[in-house]
């Protein structure tokens, strides 16, 4: 007697809105949620088992279907509720479901190794503070919102400035929703922020809890994913794909720094975790909750509007206060350190305290210039300059990786006139080691932190008074906390200013206000030197006076004023190629068949040349659809899609970013 034969549907890794069928393995292992790797077209691919079926599809002969070569996974990865989420994230940001199922999944192979924390009696010894009043009215309204009396909205936000124990709400948040037989999902920002955050709730939860981030191997990530799935996690931390952790009976999940842009993915599926997490709580009805010292302006605007409740912590509860912050010029300063600057850095020091100075722009020097011809040195295959890492030796774009020896004469007219300007941390930290030589300083940038465990290690030496300064860029800005700090000095805070972007006033603001918190947090003498080139811009001045009302009023009120988010949704289109002209013929048609499209109450915007022209050799063009609300354009970039794939060039490739947090 022959055995049966059964079939599976599965999905790739590609941009294709198709299901293919194969035939079972030989070894019938196949089945939903596991990943296997099948025949497609001259080569084999890795895909994913979404459905089984005892017959094949109609007018198709059954010997002409090819059978998966071999399965992958011992046991399903994924189930029926995440298929479903992956037909969400598909839909919502115009992707393929394979795409979708890549980028929620972890890759590798199961192993032995996992990465959880110690077992309960191995925790980290910590006491747990008692809550002050405020945090006990925003404790009570997340427990409401978990509670099932809850409101019909289940998202609040625990807005608070930087040092005011929101961290601690959160955690108690956590306890209990375990204690209800619930799970968590905490997410952070930063891979620097998880180490933090492991290491509270470590000392809290101990082996219940696990982390997922990019830094673990892929095997790591697959036998942690396996083991939240089996029910044995039930606390998961992590940065943007820790909302996909596929934790039993979801209850509460924490997104905190929820104004920071890397919870947008930058790559297909171009998912935000928030929207994401939102989606998840209202299928399971779950509580979200989110915060931050600097809320994104939607986040604020819907907090005006009560569509998201606030709890506001206004008092920091170590000992600090909010840091004394000045603006100082730098139009006359000699060198990257005014002297103001200089004295309090001297000062703090001779106190036994710490300083933290910030500059979001690694590297030595970013900008070469010949002043006879006005040459400019930029990347043969990005539109942007390439910056000069000193210790290195070479000329590097921050974009594609291209370097190459920087050039002692102008390459173009051989003038002497030529060389280096502006300033990155490296240039920095030669200058404070100069200024200071009897002092202890340490570099923190993507430069300094490739080595695994580094940046933990160097953080933890920091805490414990290892060093005098720190110097870093945005790794040292949000969340972390730092006992000894009086002093954070922000070397030049306008270099994010005036990107063609409209987002740039705000994450300005941010970074600011963020990057003065690490100051003064146990101590009511923190100090904070902000130095620009602009020291009347209202951006500056609000974020040097704390002015959270009056910034958010202005940028609103603007917004509202230009027709850009949270008053208008966006949908950016981005068309590029190795060649200039197909790229242009390619958003020109896409352009020409949204127009007769558009839905009322809806505009197009371009096409254009992306304000960065071009990226690894890629030319960039794009077209953005914007409309008061999300529906009818996301329905028109949906139907635009589809008419466009008929007749698309191959040799040119369309990006949709649904909510992009960046224009550049």
């Amino acid at each position: 007697m022959t055995e049966a034969v059964y079939y599976v549907d599965m999905v790739f890794d590609l941009p294709l809105q198709q299901v293919f069928t194969y035939q079972a393995d030989p070894k019938k292992e196949a089945a939903l949620g596991k990943r296997g790797i099948a025949p497609f077209g001259r080569r084999e691919c890795l895909g994913y088992i979404i459905r089984e079926h005892a017959e094949a599809p109609p007018g198709i002969a059954a010997a002409a279907i090819k059978a998966v070569r071999r399965v992958v996974d011992p046991a399903p990865l994924f189930t029926q509720e995440d298929l479903a989420l992956a037909e969400w994230i598909a839909g919502y940001y115009l992707c393929s479901l394979g795409q979708a199922l890549a980028g929620m999944l972890p890759s590798g192979r199961r192993t032995g190794a996992y990465p959880t924390f110690a077992d309960p009696e191995d925790a980290i010894s910590q006491s747990i503070p008692e809550l002050s009043s405020e945090q006990e009215v925003a404790l009570a309204g997340i427990l409401h919102c978990q509670g099932p009396a809850a409101a019909p909205s289940r998202l609040l936000y625990l807005y608070g400035i930087t040092g005011s124990g929101k961290t601690e709400v959160f955690l108690r948040a956590a306890e209990q929703a375990l204690h209800g037989g619930k799970s968590v999902i905490y997410l952070v920002p930063e891979i620097a922020l998880t180490h933090q955050t492991a290491a509270a709730i470590q000392s809290r939860f101990g082996s219940s809890a696990a982390t997922l981030h990019s830094g673990m191997s892929s095997s790591a990530r697959l036998t942690a994913w396996v083991r939240i799935r089996e029910g044995e996690i039930r606390i998961v931390v992590g940065p943007r794909s820790a909302v996909f952790a596929p934790v039993q009976n979801l209850g509460l999940i924490i997104l905190d720094e929820e104004q920071d842009g890397s919870y947008k993915s930058g790559s297909t599926p171009r998912y935000h975790a928030r929207q994401v997490a939102m989606h998840r709580c209202s299928v399971v009805g779950a509580c979200l909750v989110m915060g931050s010292a600097t809320p994104s302006a939607e986040a604020w605007k819907l907090m005006e509007e009560g569509t998201i409740q606030r709890l506001h912590l206004t008092r920091r509860l170590a000992g600090g206060s909010m840091p004394a912050i000045r603006s100082l010029s730098l139009a006359r300063a000699c060198g990257c350190l005014t002297k103001e600057l200089q004295e309090e850095i001297r000062k703090t020091a001779q106190m036994g305290r710490q300083s933290i100075l910030f500059l979001n722009r690694r590297g030595f020097a970013y900008f070469y210039h010949c002043r006879a011809c006005g040459y400019e040195l930029t990347c043969r295959r990005c539109s942007v300059s390439l910056t000069y890492h000193k210790s290195k030796g070479r000329a590097i774009c921050h974009y594609c990786g291209y370097q190459t020896e920087p050039p002692r004469v102008c390459p173009q007219c051989g003038s002497l006139e030529a060389g280096y300007t502006g300033f990155g941390t490296e240039l920095i930290e030669e200058e404070v080691r100069r200024t200071f030589p009897d002092l202890r300083v340490h570099r923190v940038d993507a430069d300094t932190a490739n080595r695994k465990e580094s940046l933990k290690e160097t953080l933890a030496l920091f805490k414990a008074g290892g060093f005098d300064i720190l110097l870093g860029t945005q790794m040292v800005a949000k969340g972390l906390n730092f006992p000894g700090v009086r002093l954070v000095g922000i070397i030049l805070a306008d270099t994010g200013l005036h990107l063609p972007d409209f987002r740039a006033a705000e994450r300005t603001f941010s970074l600011i206000v963020q990057v003065a918190g690490r100051a003064g947090r146990y101590f009511p003498d923190g100090r904070v030197l902000v130095q620009t080139l602009r020291p009347y811009d209202p951006v500056i001045l609000r974020a040097c006076a704390l002015d959270m009302e009056g910034f958010y009023a202005a940028e609103l009120a603007q917004r509202k004023i230009l027709g850009f988010p949270p008053y208008t949704r966006l949908i950016r289109f981005i068309v590029r190629s190795k060649d200039a002209d197909r790229a242009d013929r390619a958003v020109g048609n896409l352009a020409a068949l949204a127009g007769p499209q558009l839905p009322a109450q809806a505009d197009m915007l371009g096409p254009a040349e992306c304000p960065i022209g071009m990226i690894a050799g890629n030319y960039r063009r794009q077209l953005i659809l914007r409309g008061s609300s999300l529906g009818p354009i996301h329905a028109a970039a949906r139907s635009l899609l589809a008419r466009y794939e008929t007749g698309k060039d191959k040799r040119v490739y369309v990006e949709v970013d649904i909510d992009p947090v960046s224009l550049l």
